[in-house]
């Protein structure tokens, strides 16, 4: 490349504009310099749908660009690079290139490429010395592998970073924000949540642990009817999301809200390029009389029209936590220009029953390690006893898991169940029942290693404790210093004493 050209290219980067960033994008990306700094080359940015995380990319990319560096943004589908070339456009960073057959961008020699990880798992991939990765949690094997050998530093952007394996690629997680820190700064809107008609998947179909798709495909049809007539009931005229099963079940919802007067469409993978087009230009309108799209997961991931007051949740979920909140995510960015207050969630599905005390950690807290997101979504979630929703003592809000979502009240019960499979069974020895279940018991032994002995080996003995009563080690989700002081049952603490009784028998007999 002629220096000419260099300094064209510079003068260019040098014009770019950006609005003024937030608090929380301008501490993740010190965090980011900070985390090179450390020496890590390939970081996460944990960030929350409506975060800005395009724009938290751009930034970083001109920063490179402005020190002479060669960039690339990654998107994860086809569809995304020219919405992303756009984005690059408004800001100022209108030197680049759209790594894409045929396309009018193209041209290697520019500092900037936008591509789709689609495309260069065809290619050969150009030099850069900064990659950024959009929507990570989308693991293609033609980036896990190349940045793994590649010698660029590689910035990973995910609301969601729950997928296997991603603990091994980034060394180094950023949580920009939270879902509450974001909501009470006014960037998303809170969640008001009705729990509808649901759709019975009692005894359903499942593959992995999963649902499979054509159960709940099966088991969504029975409740089309109750989705329009409780969406006319709670959320008429808001323009709408609504997420189904599989595409079958998305065109027959599709059919009925139409067929009540209400103007709806299909956005599938099976909607062509220029049907998306245009069905995104009419409903992004603030007037549009399409009300409802309709889709199983295109709209989930990269859909940005701020006014949406509504998510209907017709998908039920067992597992993945990370394409319940990505759904959800659809409706929460703010978009002060409407009067835009709040979104409705519309659940059929039960997910948020399934899901509320994960949901309100990662709505309050975030991540603590990409592995712990692994978990999170690997867990399967069974679904309770009929009954009403929680509702949080203090406001009022439902369904209220550990800690609410509205106001922020955590939950001090004597024991704090949490839905992990196989655990909400009452712990016995014998006939005596020593807790209501596994995470009772270990609440209770985490208390009394607390008071007794030494605090520093507490941890410890209450871990061979639970294992040496139930015969399994307590989940690594269960942290000790995070367990509440309960009330030790009578049952628990005669059986601790028997124990210890029994020690000293043994250490006494040795002794003789």
């Amino acid at each position: 490349m002629m220096q000419a050209d260099l300094i064209d290219f510079k003068a260019n980067y040098d014009a770019a504009r950006f609005p003024e960033p937030r608090p929380f994008q301008n501490s993740a990306h010190e965090k980011l310099r900070q985390g090179a700094r450390d020496g890590h080359r390939c970081q996460l940015i944990m960030s929350p749908t409506g975060s800005g995380k395009t724009y938290l990319g751009m930034r970083i990319i001109h920063e490179a660009l402005l020190r002479g560096k060669r960039a690339m943004f990654v998107c994860d589908r086809t569809t995304l690079i020219n919405q992303t070339s756009e984005v690059a456009d408004q800001y100022g960073l209108g030197a680049h290139s759209i790594i894409q057959a045929g396309h009018w961008r193209y041209d290697l020699r520019q500092q900037f490429q936008i591509a789709s990880v689609q495309t260069l798992a065809r290619r050969q991939w150009p030099d850069a010395d900064v990659i950024v990765i959009d929507e990570a949690h989308s693991m293609y094997s033609a980036w896990t592998e190349h940045i793994q050998t590649c010698r660029a530093n590689v910035i990973g952007l995910s609301a969601t970073p729950f997928s296997k394996g991603l603990g091994r690629l980034f060394t180094n997680l950023i949580n920009a924000a939270t879902m509450r820190d974001l909501t009470q700064s006014g960037v998303l809107v809170p969640m008001r949540v009705f729990s509808c008609t649901k759709i019975d998947m009692t005894g359903a179909e499942t593959a992995g642990g999963e649902w499979t798709d054509r159960a709940s495909e099966e088991r969504g049809m029975e409740i089309i009817g109750d989705v329009v007539i409780e969406w006319q009931k709670h959320a008429e005229n808001r323009k709408t999301i609504v997420f189904g099963a599989t595409i079958h079940h998305c065109e027959e919802m599709c059919r009925q809200f139409n067929e009540a007067g209400i103007m709806a469409a299909t956005f599938t993978s099976e909607t062509t390029e220029a049907q998306r087009k245009e069905l995104l230009n009419e409903y992004s309108k603030p007037d549009s009389l399409l009300r409802v799209l309709i889709s199983v997961e295109a709209l989930a991931k990269g859909f940005d029209v701020r006014d949406v007051g509504c998510v209907c949740d017709c998908r039920p979920l067992r597992k993945s936590l990370s394409t319940a909140i990505q759904m959800w995510g659809r409706g929460l960015r703010s978009s002060p220009d409407t009067g835009k207050a709040d979104c409705i969630l519309l659940d059929f599905s039960g997910n948020i029953i399934r899901f509320a005390d994960d949901f309100a950690d990662i709505y309050h807290s975030g991540l603590d390690a990409l592995d712990v997101g692994e978990k999170l979504d690997k867990a399967i979630r069974r679904d309770p006893e009929e009954k009403e929703p929680s509702k949080c003592p203090s406001c009022g809000f439902s369904p209220c898991g550990k800690r609410c979502i509205s106001c922020g009240h955590e939950r001090q019960p004597k024991s704090l169940v949490e839905h992990i499979p196989g655990e909400m069974v009452e712990v016995k020895i014998g006939k005596q029942k020593l807790a209501d279940d596994r995470k009772h018991l270990w609440e209770q032994l985490c208390t009394y290693t607390r008071a007794h002995g030494n605090p520093e080996t507490a941890r410890g003995r209450a871990w061979h404790m639970f294992r040496e009563f139930v015969g399994i080690e307590p989940s690594s989700q269960w942290r000790f210093e995070d367990q509440p002081n309960v009330a030790i049952s009578r049952a628990t603490m005669n059986h601790i004493n028997r124990k210890k009784i029994a020690y000293f028998k043994a250490i006494n007999k040795e002794k003789r």
